[in-house]
């Protein structure tokens, strides 16, 4: 397998930026990826040529937006192996995506019913269950992780049983990089005959999932993790599940009938898509997913791996510096501290020369209590990241050390 990093990267207009006269090494994909010159130009033309609202325009206009919106669509269902394509409903991201199943769920747990949940959740995958079994009278357990940052595998299936309603973990850790055993996990739940839902937002962009082989009711992600614009993400459900699923919000386009005394709703997707959709963030992560499916998958993961352990191994050479999760299965997360800097004062030093990257809990408090830490200073890696970012990196970690000595 070949892979040239140099080519990729010049597909990307903002990684030859420079930052206060220094070369930008982008470490902050865990926040959001860049986008490729196909992509913006995939919205540029859109808004040039074709801007419209999509279906029941009567004109040339809204038939070419509906067409390419649509497209979009069939690109992502294709991309996961979704079923059929009334299975992707468009969201603003992955955190309105699990709001939609949450406040679905809501509404029909009862007192006694459980829902399981892990250590390591951004908080848009436990402020929502939490609300939703306050609103239901139900109890959200934890599974708990090893100081690793691994799940506890065999404690979390020990948490499932027949009152479990929904079971909600991440693909990837957002603040760890830590890859659970999804496959398994669903298998587990589905076993006491619960749902599940997968946070995806952090497992798109490495490519390979397949919503089928993995055995979920939904899995929700982001656009913007992976190469498209930000405001647009999917919530991918089993259609028996969605057909019948609690409305989430009313207005256009999710009706079929009105009268002043009551609604009728609209079948898939359209019921779960009220008002305006975010059009050209459709279109454009429909090119993003394009773009990347035709790379070579394998010698992308393989590149992400090794640069992943290039990090690791030049953590393991800086003196004063911990890394904070080291599961032994991860994705490119490097979360780290430094003997005698605050992570944000790390983070404020490595931007003046030129490094990219993000300090805090990463809306992962609970995660960071667990640990024991007030957070971390996070450099995370994309398929465009190189090894010279990694040297970068290290050598602007070395200045800081004497900035802070």
């Amino acid at each position: 397998m070949s892979f040239d990093v140099s080519a990729l990267r010049a597909q990307f207009p903002i990684l030859a930026r420079e930052i206060d006269g220094k070369p930008l090494v982008y470490l902050d994909n865990a926040a959001t990826t860049q986008k490729p010159q196909c992509v913006i130009d995939a919205l540029v033309d859109y808004y040039s040529t074709c801007n419209s609202n999509v279906h029941r325009g009567a004109h040339r206009l809204a038939d070419e937006a509906t067409s390419r919106y649509e497209g979009a669509r069939d690109t992502l269902a294709a991309f996961i192996n979704a079923r059929q394509r009334e299975e992707v409903i468009w969201t603003s991201g992955t955190t309105e995506a699990i709001n939609i199943v949450a406040h679905g769920l809501g509404l029909q747990l009862q007192p006694g019913d459980e829902v399981v949940v892990t250590e390591m959740e951004h908080h848009a995958n436990i402020v929502t269950w939490q609300q939703a079994c306050k609103a239901g009278g139900a109890k959200l357990k934890v599974a708990p992780i090893f100081d690793t940052g691994e799940l506890d595998l065999a404690a979390f299936k020990s948490l499932l049983g027949p009152r479990t309603k929904l079971v909600a973990f991440p693909h990837v850790s957002n603040s760890l990089g830590t890859v659970n055993p999804i496959e398994d996990m669903t298998r587990a739940a589905k076993a006491v005959g619960a749902w599940v839902l997968v946070d995806g937002a952090q497992g798109i962009a490495h490519g390979g999932v397949d919503v089928q082989a993995i055995g979920c009711d939904f899995y929700a992600f982001s656009g913007h993790k992976m190469f498209g614009p930000t405001g647009i993400g999917v919530l991918w459900g089993r259609a028996e599940l969605l057909a019948e699923w609690p409305v989430w919000q009313t207005g256009g386009e999710m009706i079929s009938e009105v009268t002043y005394q009551d609604a009728k709703w609209n079948t898939l997707p359209y019921r779960l898509e009220a008002g305006t959709p975010n059009i050209a963030g459709a279109i454009g992560f429909g090119a993003a997913v394009s773009w990347f499916a035709s790379l070579d998958l394998q010698a992308l993961q393989a590149h992400e791996q090794k640069v992943l352990a290039y990090a690791h191994a030049r953590a393991a050479d800086c003196e004063g510096l911990q890394i904070v999760g080291t599961a032994p299965n991860k994705a490119g997360v490097l979360s780290f501290l430094m003997a005698g800097g605050h992570p944000a004062d790390v983070g404020f030093l490595l931007d003046r020369q030129g490094v990219a990257i993000r300090t805090g809990h990463h809306c992962a408090e609970p995660l960071m209590n667990r640990l024991g830490v007030p957070g971390t200073a996070r450099a995370s890696f994309s398929i465009y990241t190189d090894t010279a970012d990694i040297d970068a990196l290290f050598t602007a970690l070395e200045k800081v050390k004497t900035l802070l000595a």
